[in-house]
């Protein structure tokens, strides 16, 4: 069965997972849901980055409303049969950019930030799904400093300045945040990313790819937001190329496995993630989960993972701008054997 999840105010929550929420929707293992989301920054360039449909939206949720986090979430949907210990397997199929415009933030949580003179800067783009492109149109200083979730600004065009001639830019629509609700009492903020998935901020979680999140609580209590249109591995701004998507995913309870941490697979490989504040810490924490992956679901040894892990695996970071840093283990699916996994 198909669903259609529309991001209204009654829709969406800001900022937050919460184990407590009632559901925007219950669907079956194995159904299909068209969901909106909306990305938090379309007050960069409101003339270009909002539709009727998303002022409304920004109008109806206010702002003492949008904590601990940042980002527009859409759900949570409630899966049937979805039990703690399971994992929720979410295959993304499609996702369209919903206006042909996005932003970037060199934000005060930038990587640079210091080095930049403490100035926080905006970059809008276009983007072009014919080419699978995206360029810049113009970009601006932002005037004081980025605080409330959706501020709304209007640039004048005297402020606005060129940016990035003749660059062109590869799009690869992915989602930054979404994931089941982690089994904690009240908010958790969506900035982190952590064992429920979340802020993970990995641009292979696009159309094509399959997910797989640890359940906490009955239900599963998934949600989807923080739609990027492109970024690169570390996001080193502070925000990837922000820009509203709708997504076409599949959502099946898995019974019959299960994994530490948010699994990534793709048709070429498969990719483990870890996560903490201190980059050597989330690197340990990849490198065990890979070492879990191979062990326990590829059935090697562990001296054999080792060493392939060394060989054959690829450690990238994947952000250090979330609070709790990530790095992504990737393994090519082709240095196995024929067979199932």
């Amino acid at each position: 069965m198909l669903h259609c999840l529309t991001a209204t105010p009654a829709t969406v929550h800001w900022g937050y997972f919460d184990a407590g929420r009632t559901p925007a929707l219950k669907v079956r293992s194995g159904d299909l849901v068209l969901a909106e989301a909306v990305t938090h920054h379309a007050g960069d360039a409101p003339e270009l980055l909002m539709d009727d449909g998303i002022r409304r939206l920004y109008a109806g949720i206010p702002e003492d409303d949008r904590h601990p986090g940042v980002h527009i979430m859409t759900g949570p949907i409630f899966v049937e049969g979805a039990k703690p210990g399971d994992m929720l397997e979410v295959r993304y199929l499609e996702m369209t950019p919903r206006l042909p415009y996005g932003s970037n933030l060199a934000a005060s949580w930038g990587y640079l930030y210091k080095e930049f003179g403490e100035k926080e800067r905006v970059t809008i783009y276009a983007v072009d799904n014919h080419c699978s492109q995206a360029h810049a149109l113009f970009a601006y200083d932002f005037p004081g400093k980025y605080t409330v979730p959706g501020m709304i600004t209007h640039a004048d065009r005297c402020c606005r300045e060129p940016a990035l001639a003749g660059i062109r830019v590869p799009m690869r629509p992915h989602l930054g945040t979404a994931g089941v609700a982690p089994d904690v009492a009240g908010r958790v903020s969506t900035i982190p990313p952590g064992a429920h998935g979340g802020n993970i901020d990995n641009w292979r979680i696009g159309a094509g790819a399959r997910m797989y999140y640890p359940v906490a609580v009955d239900g599963a209590l998934f949600s989807v937001g923080d739609p990027h249109v492109s970024q690169g591995d570390g996001e080193l701004s502070g925000t990837a190329i922000e820009a509203s998507l709708n997504v076409l995913f599949q959502v099946i309870v898995r019974k019959d496995f299960a994994f530490p941490s948010p699994l990534l697979e793709t048709p070429e490989c498969w990719i483990v993630h870890g996560f903490d504040p201190d980059l050597n810490i989330a690197l340990r924490a990849a490198s065990l989960d890979m070492l879990c992956l191979l062990t326990d679901h590829r059935r090697l040894s562990r001296a054999d993972a080792y060493s392939l892990m060394s060989v054959a695996a690829d450690f990238a970071v994947t952000q250090v701008v979330d609070t709790r840093l990530g790095v992504h283990v990737r393994i090519s699916k082709g240095v196995f054997p024929p067979g199932p996994a």
